[in-house]
């Protein structure tokens, strides 16, 4: 393993043992940010088309599917998929569907009984086992189970 120290050049030790400190993750996060900061980057726009893709994904609940995305952001499906990757190290499909998963989420923990088949139809899942099968991949758990234990 390489320090990135060794790679960017510029020192990684202070931030290291800061981090590794005893310091809360919003700490740690600002300490992470300054080190890179440190090493002025280049403005890149690109960072803040896909910053507004993601909040647009993240907000929109009728945005279930990734051809949505690149409709909005006027490009190809492939062009966003290689922008995704680049930027966000995932594709923006798994960026919708984690969104809508964390609806499904919220869903259960707001205290009222869900139509799973209808939540399911409204996140653009193709039908309640899918629901289910994203869900369980993610939380770990089945939706219905993870509402009574929410």
């Amino acid at each position: 393993m390489t320090p990135a120290g060794d790679l960017l050049g510029l020192d990684d030790r202070p931030v290291a043992a800061h981090v590794l400190g005893d310091v809360d993750v919003p700490e740690m996060v600002a300490a992470v940010e300054e080190y890179l900061l440190a090493l002025d980057p280049p403005f890149d726009p690109a960072v803040a088309e896909v910053r507004a893709l993601v909040a647009q994904a993240e907000e929109d609940r009728s945005i279930t599917r990734a051809e949505q995305l690149a409709e909005r952001s006027s490009t190809s499906l492939r062009s966003l998929q290689r922008l995704f990757t680049d930027y966000v190290g995932i594709g923006p499909k798994w960026v919708v569907a984690r969104f809508r998963i964390l609806d499904a989420a919220a869903a259960a923990h707001g205290g009222d009984a869900v139509d799973w088949a209808a939540l399911a139809a409204e996140l653009g899942f193709t039908d309640q086992a899918h629901l289910t099968r994203a869900f369980t991949a993610v939380v770990g758990t089945p939706p219905a189970t993870y509402a009574r234990e929410a």
